[in-house]
């Protein structure tokens, strides 16, 4: 599947993603790219979020593919049952351990715990071995546990901005790759 054929959701974390951050560049970058809004990034409250996306993949027009960072790979995936449209495929980026209490802000554990059954589309997670929100075996669990191709980069960070992934062109070749797997018209 090439960019042109698809809606692209963009699903930031918490916080949203800032100018500088890789989503908000992909954003701009790929032609059919669109975000998807919260009405509170600082205080997420799950439904809200979640009903969020599942409106944003219900309005497409076209297959969808999502790309979520952080609390939004929490929020994409609990927002499955409300799909009424097929998504082709997730990107999903550093997703939360959701389920460690010791890890703040606490309201992260308001979005687990992730579901464990497989994924209903082809899905690639990225994760790093020193992510302050996650260990590295968590993200590698839930990643089997969805069906999801996972992939290891390394000492990363949180995969963001502050940890130096502005533009991330790693991230988007990984991207491209994916997307070309991905069936045309599905």
């Amino acid at each position: 599947m090439r960019v042109a054929e698809a809606d692209i959701l963009i699903v930031p974390g918490y916080k949203g993603s800032p100018e500088n951050h890789w989503q908000t560049r992909w954003e701009r970058k790929l032609s059919t790219a669109r975000r998807v809004a919260q009405a509170e990034w600082t205080k997420p409250v799950r439904e809200d979020w979640t009903q969020s996306i599942a409106a944003a993949v219900n309005a497409s027009t076209r297959p969808v593919v999502i790309v979520a960072h952080s609390l939004g790979v929490a929020a994409a995936v609990q927002a499955i049952p409300g799909f009424q449209k097929p998504v082709s495929g997730a990107f999903f980026v550093a997703p939360p351990d959701v389920e460690n209490s010791s890890i703040r802000p606490k309201h992260l554990m308001t979005f687990g715990p992730y579901p464990r059954d497989p994924l209903p589309f082809p899905s690639l997670l990225v994760a790093s071995r020193n992510d302050m929100f996650s260990s590295f075996a968590a993200a590698e669990d839930i990643a089997g546990a969805w069906g999801s191709l996972f992939i290891d980069a390394g000492e990363a960070g949180h995969i963001n901005a502050d940890s130096g992934h502005g533009p991330w062109p790693e991230g988007l070749l990984t991207f491209g790759k994916f997307m070309s797997r991905l069936p045309a018209g599905s």
